[in-house]
């Protein structure tokens, strides 16, 4: 199989085990860590971590990836803290078995220029790496609306520019929509090589509402059927943010998560025709 299906819990309920359950109806393997307990995943003690571990193994599920805030700040915030942040999530994905850690590259401060966030960007993103290389773990960048890396070009420049095995793309296509990018005409091209992670998001250019996989513009079949001809195996995690759509954090509720689930299996029966 190519592909390995994975979902963010916390759009499913607060509850966790409620999330396990509806993963588990769905015959979705794995969990892609956000929030546990009203906690962010960055935040959690060992303590919460033997509990989760417990849960997941109750209902035969692992994790994916941990889907850190890491780099969702701005650019001149101490960058101490985000260092703090990682060492917390590399414990945590040592612990529940992954590679796979989620960052972002920093918002600009109040009048900042390009260039000048670029210049930070990369240098604080070298300097996260370089603890994941030590480490041992796979730093996924994703493409978010107004951060650095927001454009498949600058998601480009920061990939090629760092240059190390241990910093790759996950693919957001509503993320590219939100910022008027054509995901798989105008950003895949550029980023097929260094694509690691897809979250399977989809949304309209109209309004930018999301929608299940398939309804939008993310031309998210499209995609699939090029990572298919891969020779390879990718996670494709849901984050459908049907019901609210954050900053910091999407929600679709159990019902929703479902209809986005069934959305995303009909796309791959089709393309395993």
């Amino acid at each position: 199989m190519w592909y390995k299906l994975s979902g963010f819990g916390d759009e499913i309920s607060p509850d966790f085990e409620k999330q396990l359950k509806i993963l588990k109806e769905e015959e979705i393997g794995y969990l892609e860590l956000r929030s546990a307990f009203g906690k962010n995943v960055v935040t959690l003690t060992e303590e919460d971590s033997k509990k989760i571990k417990e849960m997941l193994d109750n209902y035969g599920i692992k994790v994916s990836a941990i889907a850190s805030p890491i780099g969702k700040v701005r650019a001149k915030e101490d960058i101490e803290g985000q260092k703090e942040k990682l060492q917390n999530a590399i414990r945590l994905a040592h612990f529940f078995g992954t590679s796979y850690i989620r960052i972002f590259s920093f918002y600009p401060e109040e009048g900042m220029s390009i260039d000048e966030l670029r210049k930070i960007s990369l240098e604080r993103l070298g300097e996260l790496v370089k603890i994941a290389e030590k480490e041992g773990v796979i730093l996924l960048h994703e493409n978010e609306k107004k951060i650095y890396g927001d454009t498949p070009e600058r998601c480009l420049d920061i990939l090629k520019s760092i240059n190390s095995p241990n910093l790759k793309a996950v693919f957001d296509p509503s993320n590219f929509i939100q910022c008027n990018v054509k995901p798989f005409r105008e950003a895949y091209p550029l980023l097929e090589d260094y694509i690691e992670y897809v979250h399977i998001k989809d949304a309209h250019f109209s309004d930018g509402v999301e929608v299940p996989a398939g309804e939008g513009d993310g031309e998210i079949k499209e995609l699939l059927m090029s990572l298919k001809k891969k020779s390879r195996e990718y996670f494709l995690s849901l984050e459908p943010h049907l019901a609210h759509s954050g900053q910091f954090q999407g929600f679709s509720g159990p019902e929703l998560f479902k209809k986005a689930s069934q959305a995303l299996k009909k796309i791959l029966s089709e393309i395993e025709r």
